[in-house]
């Protein structure tokens, strides 16, 4: 009986540790990375060498090459049209977790990554000056162990059928559980 009970005292030591820990109401350690605008070139799936990144990791906000890595949340293609196109992982027949949703305002006027609905199982067409908000497959952080997404802001600045590239303006909020799009320290 006294071990259940010791257990159940480090139980709420712990959690009250953590709660103590966290600087704000949303429930989540005080954020240390700030946000910074980046750019990136992501290459089509088809029709290029294996050697160009096709993918998306958004916490490392990396492109990476998709025959090499399975821990991306998005690749880039063109459709059977011509259309420059994102794919989330659920358009790859991957898990439905990575979402795009896009935006109808400035790159610089989101300033938060909104709630509500991800595309996350269909291609998502991008012109010149799209923007979106995207979120990564959910993700343990190691700061506080619990399941997260990682939230971006994305613009397409460019894009080069020739090529079969795509140029990205990328915001990301690499803090665990943070929706904050804006630069630096985000405050939620």
């Amino acid at each position: 009986m006294h071990a259940i009970r010791d257990v159940r005292i480090a139980v709420l030591v712990a959690v009250l540790g953590v709660v103590a820990a966290c600087s704000d109401s949303n429930g989540l350690p005080p954020a240390g990375n700030p946000n910074e605008v980046d750019t990136l070139s992501l290459f089509a799936l088809d029709g290029t060498p294996l050697s160009s990144p096709s993918g998306y990791d958004v916490a490392s906000n990396l492109a990476l090459r998709t025959d090499r890595a399975v821990a991306f949340d998005f690749a880039f293609n063109f459709d059977s049209a011509g259309h420059a196109v994102l794919l989330p992982t659920g358009a790859l027949g991957l898990t439905r977790s990575s979402g795009i949703q896009v935006q109808s305002v400035p790159f610089d006027a989101v300033t938060t990554a909104p709630g509500g609905a991800y595309v996350d199982t269909m291609a998502v067409p991008l012109d010149s000056g799209t923007v979106a908000v995207v979120h990564s497959r959910a993700t343990q952080c190691l700061t506080f162990s619990a399941i997260v997404f990682y939230y971006a802001k994305i613009e397409v600045l460019a894009i080069d059928t020739i090529a079969r590239r795509i140029d990205l303006q990328v915001l990301v909020d690499q803090n665990c559980g943070y929706r904050g799009l804006e630069l630096g320290i985000p405050p939620r």
